[in-house]
């Protein structure tokens, strides 16, 4: 067996193996930012009297179907109602 055809082989997987850890370093980097703008976003609005809580909550329901949102309004009335509340 041809030894330098073994380290050729290496070679590529090693630089292709870096090339994917940084593009996830990259990523990561961004996602941090992300959030980071995120948390400006609702340090602002929470500075002109929004409650983050409910439009964090009504960011989580835009996201989902409409039905979705009829359904789990239905169960968690019918749930108030089992609790008395």
């Amino acid at each position: 067996m041809d030894d330098t055809a073994g380290t050729a082989t290496y070679r590529v997987a090693a630089d292709e193996l870096r090339s994917f850890i940084e593009r996830i370093e990259r990523l990561d980097a961004e996602k941090k930012d992300i959030a980071d703008q995120q948390k400006e976003v609702m340090a602002e609005a929470k500075g002109r009297g929004y409650d983050t809580k409910v439009m964090r909550k009504l960011v989580t329901m835009r996201k989902k179907d409409p039905a979705e949102i009829s359904e789990e309004e239905a169960v968690l009335e019918l749930y108030r109602e089992a609790l008395g509340m």
